[in-house]
């Protein structure tokens, strides 16, 4: 029970500090860029946070054995529909970005279907893994491409729908790194892992290829990570490697400028620079940017501990739990968590392309504080009513 506790107030206190933060970062976007009262994105962050601690607690209190499996096919099965539907709104109920529509207006709210869906993949992974891999004894390699035929089927399905109807790789890349790793979990096999992964590869190859505006975005990545690396190198080889006449990374730049301006405590609550017109959207998915040079690398490291904490209490749940598709939704739950915090991270350094990804529970965006309300609420009921 001290660990379920835990988990709670550990999320809790990572939501908390995602409400300040939204406040913080936005003022200047929401006075200045859209004319909005100070409070307007503090408020729509608060109401959430509200929301999502009341549904955490609710569902850590119900009976996993009739509600965990009706829950899970929910959130796999609803949000599709809602995605497709999303096309058939008016752009009075439906919101758009990176030419896609993404969200649907809700008066106050909006809602992000694909944040849902990303819960409910989690769920049909650990329910069908538990019915195959797990339950059958060692295979070899082929046996075991036979047996991930099905999901690969699901999987090409789901980042064809995201990919055209959402325009969001990097929910692809994420969601595909999921089940990847999800497969060992299960007992994959080394071999099979990295066929996958090579396969996974290839394809975003492709992907990258035949999009302008991805190629674009790869350029921008790589014109900041060659000014890094090449630094190491002797000037002569540096020179012969160099690309030049790159276009700089615009993010990256300023995320860049505000750790270094933040440097080991900060410039303070609210004291930050970035927000003011350089990272419009600062507080979306740039928030670890605008945390390092408001709290310094100190307060950048509590975030990141905190992260490592919840991960490991989740990890503890997870070894507790006797029934394979509990204790593999427990393990998704945390691959979503751990690897959009990673991907977010390494884009804002720029070690990897800027994905777009949110911050779990310090991004702004009510969406995608509740779907991952809604995951460590199904865990805590997993931890709560199921005996390990």
């Amino acid at each position: 029970m001290t660990t379920d506790r835990n988990l709670f107030f550990c999320t809790s206190l990572l939501i908390f500090l995602g409400v300040l933060m939204s406040y913080s970062l936005s003022t200047y976007t929401t006075v200045v860029l859209y004319h909005y009262g100070e409070f307007h994105f503090f408020i729509r962050q608060l109401s959430s946070a509200i929301m999502g601690i009341i549904i955490m607690w609710g569902l850590s209190r119900v009976d996993p054995s009739k509600w965990f499996s009706r829950l899970g096919f929910f959130l796999l099965f609803v949000p599709p529909l809602l995605i497709i539907g999303m096309f058939f709104l008016p752009e009075s109920l439906s919101s758009s970005a990176g030419g896609a529509k993404r969200w649907i207006r809700l008066g106050f709210f909006s809602l992000a279907p694909l944040e849902f869906l990303k819960i409910g993949f989690t769920f049909f992974l650990a329910w069908s893994l538990s019915r195959t891999f797990v339950a059958k004894e060692k295979a070899n390699v082929k046996e075991e491409l036979i047996t991930f035929v099905p999901y690969s089927v699901v999987f090409v399905a789901l980042a064809i729908g995201v990919g055209i109807l959402q325009n969001d790789l990097g929910q692809i890349v994420l969601l595909g790194a999921v089940l990847a790793v999800l497969l060992v979990f299960s007992g994959g096999s080394a071999h099979l892992f990295g066929l996958i992964v090579s396969g996974a590869f290839a394809i975003s190859v492709l992907a990258i290829v035949t999009s302008e505006h991805r190629i674009l975005r790869l350029k921008l990545w790589w014109s900041n990570l060659q000014n890094s690396l090449f630094t190491l190198l002797p000037d002569r080889l540096a020179n012969a490697l160099r690309i030049s006449d790159l276009p700089e990374s615009y993010q990256v730049f300023h995320a860049g400028n505000a750790m270094h301006n933040g440097g080991l405590l900060g410039q303070g609550l609210g004291l930050g620079q970035i927000k003011l017109g350089f990272l419009s959207e600062v507080h979306t998915d740039m928030v670890l940017a605008g945390i390092a040079e408001e709290w310094g690398f100190l307060g950048l490291c509590v975030c990141f501990i905190l992260f490592s904490v919840l991960i490991v209490l989740i990890f503890r749940i997870a070894n507790r739990l006797k029934e394979p598709k509990y204790s593999l939704f427990c393990v998704g739950v945390v691959l979503l968590i751990s690897f959009s915090l990673v991907i977010n991270a390494f884009g804002v350094g720029g070690i990897l392309p800027v994905k777009g990804l949110a911050v779990p529970f310090l991004s702004y965006g009510g969406s995608s504080l509740l779907a991952n309300c809604i995951a460590i609420g199904l865990v805590l009921s997993l931890a709560r009513y199921t005996k390990g």
